[in-house]
């Protein structure tokens, strides 16, 4: 599923590219913020499903469907959201004024450890799919915060770009 949604979404820019050469730039903007909106909404939504699922306990009918939930998330929508994030927003960055600016290079790292806390909720996808997950509703709680405060430090520098 995820690889045809990515593919779709190749197809959709590579159209565009041979169409709008010289407009391709604006639309890359485009792709890149629908990107990372999805991106945020399911590294937003994932982490709250951990709570309510650490909450219903292994094996109950609740976390059979909490399963069900995490992996669809992750699967259709998070990792193929986040990979074109990465894919336009590198492209952006290379093609528009290149990787100049200190602002450009704290958001990187802003977005290098959004990827990181994307791997660990993937990690706890595949420990709550086996039942293995131990960790409290308190701590998926705190984590639930970590994705919002990371996007704004990101878009403040975008924005602002304050060096």
């Amino acid at each position: 599923m995820r690889i045809a949604i990515l593919a779709a979404f190749a197809v959709l820019a590579a159209v565009v590219f041979a169409i709008l050469p010289d407009g391709f730039y604006l639309w890359a903007k485009v792709m890149h913020i629908v990107s990372v909106i999805a991106w945020m909404a399911a590294m937003l939504y994932l982490p709250r499903l951990f709570v309510y699922h650490s909450e219903a306990g292994p094996g109950s009918p609740q976390g059979e469907t909490f399963k069900i939930m995490e992996r669809r998330l992750l699967r259709a929508i998070m990792t193929p959201a986040m990979l074109s994030t990465w894919y336009f927003g590198l492209w952006l960055a290379w093609s528009g004024f290149g990787f100049m600016g200190g602002w450009l290079h704290a958001k990187i790292a802003a977005v290098l450890v959004l990827s990181g806390m994307h791997g660990y909720f993937a990690g706890a996808v595949r420990r709550f799919a086996e039942d293995r997950e131990t960790r409290s509703s308190r701590h998926w709680r705190v984590l639930n915060e970590l994705p919002a405060v990371l996007m704004v430090v990101i878009v403040i520098l975008v924005v602002i770009k304050p060096w």
